[in-house]
């Protein structure tokens, strides 16, 4: 018996498994739905796919760099202690490598890639797993890279850089690990743009206002603060985390300078964990208050 779209489609919203798992189901099932929805139950998917409905904001950033080629990639669970599990870090770091080798197209391929994975996880461990983001970075250079305990993840691609030379490596490291330190949001000033711009003078506004300034004087703070706002966000005019008296595009010219090269830092990509989303606060008083059955 065969099966069409629309029916992978059914079961899906029969069972709450994903698309490949429906797909297998009626493959395997020669397109018959009640055995099919048996089949994922039997294997537990479509318990696992309740799941996802959960917050999972909790995980690890693993990165992995091979030659020329660097990949930082976020994976979700729900709890810390998760986390820190073998199982869970084996399979972030499975992903990693599974993007530098295969070079999904975007995560929507790499989510449908790994779906049956992803299931079979969280079967195991009981929480929703969420490959949740990606970057890689291919250079004609050299890459930094610095992985901060799995919390943030960044890649620094420096073209001309040759990472044999110590002097050229040692940079690698310290712009990667400037980059965690100090989460810069663009290269350089020439990279700003309007709408950022536009919304960082509307929180200066409010700030001031919030402070008492007056009316006829914020317009003109703002406007300094605007000409400041390149030194606080850009990496290369930001002033170096190790030493503040020099900013961080002048070390790398004078690092150029001390190897005979010259060195221009193309971009960079770094990755938090759990940023941007929304975490349940759980309320411990009250959960034991239901538990008990107080008010």
């Amino acid at each position: 018996m065969s099966f069409k779209a629309s029916d992978v489609k059914k079961l899906r919203e029969m069972t709450g498994a994903g698309m490949m798992a429906c797909k297998q189901a009626l493959s395997e099932n020669g397109g018959d739905m009640d055995a099919a929805v048996d089949f994922l139950r039997k294997k537990g998917l479509a318990a696992a796919q309740k799941k996802q409905s959960r917050v999972a904001a909790e995980g690890t950033v693993a990165s992995l760099v091979e030659g020329n080629t660097g990949v930082i990639v976020e994976v979700n669970c729900e709890t810390d202690f998760v986390s820190k599990g073998d199982d869970f870090k084996g399979f972030a770091n499975q992903v990693a490598n599974y993007i530098l080798t295969e070079k999904p197209a975007d995560i929507a391929a790499l989510k449908s890639a790994k779906e049956s994975e992803v299931n079979e996880l969280t079967l195991k461990i009981g929480e929703k797993i969420d490959i949740r983001r990606f970057e890689t970075v291919t250079t004609e250079g050299a890459l930094g890279a610095y992985n901060h305990g799995g919390r943030i993840g960044v890649l620094v691609d420096v073209e001309g850089a040759d990472a044999s030379n110590e002097k050229v490596s040692d940079l690698l490291k310290d712009l990667s690990m400037h980059v965690a330190a100090a989460s810069p949001k663009f290269l350089s000033a020439d990279d700003i743009d309007e709408t950022f711009k536009k919304k960082e003078a509307e929180i200066y506004a409010a700030q001031l206002k919030e402070e008492g300034k007056p009316e006829n004087m914020i317009e003109k703070i703002v406007e300094g603060k605007l000409k400041k706002l390149s030194s606080e966000v850009c990496l290369l005019e930001q002033k170096f985390v190790k030493d503040p008296d020099t900013t961080v595009g002048k070390l790398v010219d004078s690092v150029a300078k001390e190897v005979g090269t010259d060195l221009k830092v193309k971009g960079f990509k770094m990755l938090i964990l759990g940023e941007g989303i929304e975490k349940k606060e759980d309320n411990l008083a009250e959960e034991v208050a239901k538990m008990s059955g107080g008010n």
